[in-house]
């Protein structure tokens, strides 16, 4: 089993535009980088970001709050999802977004964290949202 990966970041953004940026296919594309994103908003719906190289289903979606995907990347073997969780907590004006990913396979964390030129969940999700929130 692959080690846990845990992110936080502050974000000036109240907690229901974050979750509006993270689940609206026009805004999660203009954030991260303009490749093709389509999302059902809707528990069990599936997603497809970053030009389908990340699909998947929302499994919770807990408004202003929470939002739980089964997550795969492409090359994944076939059948294959681990588990994204982000939640949304305000702090004064802000919001403090923590993701944790489980149950991917351990040879790519490093390319999930981040240790690579390319990838990364600070690289690819968390900082663009970032600048495009504040």
């Amino acid at each position: 089993m692959s080690i846990p990966i845990h992110k936080e970041i502050d974000l000036k953004a109240s907690p229901q535009r974050v979750y509006e940026a993270l689940l609206d296919a026009k805004q999660f594309s203009a954030f991260s980088g303009g490749a093709g994103a389509e999302i059902q908003r809707d528990a069990g719906g599936a997603f497809s970001c970053f030009g389908g190289v990340i699909t998947g289903r929302n499994i919770e979606l807990v408004p202003n709050r929470r939002i739980v995907q089964a997550w795969r990347v492409k090359m994944w073997p076939e059948g294959l999802y681990s588990l994204v969780t982000f939640v949304m907590q305000a702090e004064g004006s802000g919001t403090r977004l923590t993701m944790d990913h489980v149950g991917f396979p351990q040879d790519m964390r490093g390319h999930l964290n981040g240790e690579g030129p390319d990838g990364g969940w600070d690289r690819q999700y968390l900082e663009p949202l970032r600048r495009y929130l504040d």
